[in-house]
């Protein structure tokens, strides 16, 4: 799909199972630069964080999300895939650190193989004042794993992030700029969170 002048809207559904386990789902919907809109098929996951701090503590915390897509053909050639995305940080009162080594199987379609993509993402924030952060986050799509795309052709994007906590609905900003030639020059993204029920 032409990403040029293009929204991706994305509605995400969660689900606490128990203290350390949540299942989640997406919706993602993509308008086009003419008006088109289509529905790219529901991704399901499963996130288990058994290892984090107290809500106001600092330590380390990790875990893993994983992620089933159904995804249409006009969406994405590979309309089944699998994702494993470990989680690693640490965070305090002033600075967050996180990465993700994401792995990404294709299990049908042109690119299905038995080697994952590997696709490793970074986080530092700083906070500025209570409930608001400043930061970067950088996400790269590297291709298979041990058999890297030449450097040209690796996706690499890095953003500028505020993450705002306070009040009911917490928010996370960035505008993302595009290393190379082989990624979007530009992207502007936004996540908005709403809980029901029990925090």
């Amino acid at each position: 799909m032409t990403p040029n002048n293009g929204l991706r809207v994305t509605p995400e559904f969660s689900l606490g199972l128990t203290e350390t386990l949540e299942a989640g789902l997406y919706l993602p919907f993509n308008k086009e630069a003419d008006g088109t809109v289509r529905f790219g098929g529901p991704k399901v996951r499963l996130k288990w964080l058994p290892v984090r701090p107290a809500e106001d503590g600092a330590g380390w915390f990790t875990g893993i999300n994983t992620e089933y897509s159904w995804l249409k053909k006009d969406f994405e050639p590979e309309t089944r895939r699998l994702e494993a995305r470990p989680i690693l940080g640490w965070k305090n009162a002033d600075w967050l650190f996180a990465v993700n080594p994401v792995l990404d199987w294709s299990l049908n379609g042109p690119q299905k193989s038995g080697r994952p993509e590997f696709n490793p993402s970074f986080k530092a924030a700083r906070t500025v004042t209570d409930g608001f952060a400043l930061g970067f986050e950088y996400y790269t799509e590297l291709g298979p794993l041990g058999r890297p795309l030449p450097h040209d052709q690796q996706s690499r994007t890095l953003y500028v992030v505020m993450d705002w906590e306070r009040g009911p609905v917490p928010l996370n900003f960035g505008i993302g700029r595009g290393l190379n030639g082989a990624t979007d020059k530009w992207t502007v993204k936004a996540i908005f969170s709403f809980s029901f029920g029990k925090p």
